[in-house]
């Protein structure tokens, strides 16, 4: 089995009769992690679906394989990529990460000037969402959204978020700015025109220096 038997793609509304096997995923992925995943119906998860924010994993034969969704926050100025899981007897083929990058392509095409953010105890979507451009962040940082926070109810670590008074948690939050990111890329820009424009200057100051030598002689 390899990522090449998967067809990965946005999700539509042929795919919402997955919606309640993947609800029962979630849930009892977050069981058997003992961390929390905030629970959503399998009407939610539909409604992504024909909204065209989500993403579906499908096996070979059509079989549920994987499925992450987009929600938004802050009136579009925030984006969480949520809910992401593999079916259990499809891990450790590279599908969280396909998914991941399709729904973080997708997050980008329907949002472009978003922060995307994530709150995650997995180490391997850490992983992903450096490779991705994510950085840690302060949770001061992410959305103040009373909606989103309270999708942490539902969560085992939810008396630690309120205790802690939603500063920090069990889990790590990575962020995307791509405000950030553009920056990084025009300060790339300018070294590279710099360290051009001096090394023209040599190359002037060399030529110069060749030149008066051969009238000396």
């Amino acid at each position: 089995m390899t990522i090449q038997d998967f067809d990965i793609q946005v999700a539509t509304a042929q795919h919402a009769d997955y919606a309640q096997q993947i609800c029962d995923e979630m849930a009892e992925s977050a069981k058997a992690r003992g961390t929390g995943i905030a629970q959503r119906s399998p009407e939610y998860v539909a409604d992504k679906m024909l909204e065209g924010k989500a993403v579906i994993a499908l096996y070979k034969d059509g079989t549920w394989a994987g499925f992450c969704y987009i929600e938004t926050w802050g009136h579009g100025d925030f984006v969480v990529n949520s809910g992401l899981i593999v079916n259990p007897q499809f891990r450790k083929v590279g599908l969280a990460k396909a998914i991941k990058h399709k729904i973080f392509d997708l997050s980008r095409s329907k949002y472009p000037d978003a922060k995307i953010f994530g709150l995650t105890t997995g180490l391997a979507v850490m992983k992903i969402n450096s490779e991705l451009g994510y950085e840690p962040v302060t949770y001061s940082e992410l959305t103040q959204d009373e909606e989103f926070w309270s999708g942490c109810k539902s969560c085992v670590n939810y008396d630690i978020l309120t205790m802690k008074e939603r500063k920090n948690c069990m889990c790590t939050a990575m962020m995307f700015d791509p405000a950030e990111k553009q920056k990084e890329v025009e300060d790339k820009v300018k070294k590279i025109t710099h360290k051009a424009t001096l090394l023209e200057r040599i190359e002037a100051a060399i030529k110069k220096g060749i030149g008066q030598d051969i009238k000396i002689f």
